[in-house]
């Protein structure tokens, strides 16, 4: 889909095109001072917010956005910020579905709104880490979900924390995204794969691995 809005400038750089992206810190602190410009533009040019953060991070997350002049608690009350908790959306009944997460994606995405041109989407992946299945089960996901933010407008953010992941783990997750942050810098990810392409190998490989002795 052709997007008909203007690019939207983040972390030095600009989401045109492509808005799904994988962004990589080492702290909260980090993450903050990379998101709050882009988040605090989203409200002045009327876009929805919807922030996903860790069940320990809700009022850290109001304090900060408080913190740059943004009234939290009037956003919420007139519809244009969701604050949810990542395992709430991801794991509500304590496991992770792709097929019910793609069908959600799919009911935020702003095109299913009249009050707002797109969505300003962040969504913390702490929640991933529990175990290698799940890890897995997100990285196919997050190829997946290229078909859906093809098809519109909104900008979504996926942060995920370096310290909590394998370097492969971070490699497979970069090869989801066509645009990455790393460093704090916006670009076009050079080693983003085509879900069709990147599913048929991953599985393979995921495949192999739960076969091999030192899986078991």
């Amino acid at each position: 889909m052709k997007k008909t809005t203007a690019p939207i400038p983040f972390a030095g750089s600009q989401l045109d095109q492509t808005r799904h992206v994988c962004a990589f810190f080492n702290n909260d602190e980090e993450e903050y001072r990379v998101l709050l410009p882009f988040i605090k533009d989203g409200f002045r040019c009327g876009h929805k917010a919807i922030h996903v953060v860790n069940p320990d991070q809700r009022q850290d997350h109001l304090r900060r956005l408080g913190a740059v002049g943004i009234d939290a608690a009037a956003a919420q009350q007139s519809g244009q910020m969701e604050l949810r908790i990542n395992t709430d959306v991801y794991l509500p009944d304590g496991r992770f579905d792709p097929d019910r997460m793609i069908s959600v994606f799919e009911q935020l995405a702003s095109s299913n709104s009249r009050e707002y041109p797109l969505s300003r989407i962040c969504c913390r992946m702490d929640w991933t880490v529990a175990g290698q299945s799940r890890v897995d089960d997100v990285i196919e996901f997050e190829s997946r979900v290229n078909d859906v933010w093809r098809r519109h407008e909104d900008a979504v953010i996926c942060t995920y924390h370096l310290g909590q992941f394998r370097g492969d783990e971070v490699i497979d997750i970069m090869r989801t995204h066509p645009m990455v942050i790393i460093g704090g810098i916006l670009q076009q990810n050079p080693f983003f794969i085509p879900p069709d392409e990147f599913l048929s190998e991953f599985r393979q490989r995921r495949s192999r691995r739960s076969r091999s002795p030192e899986a078991a």
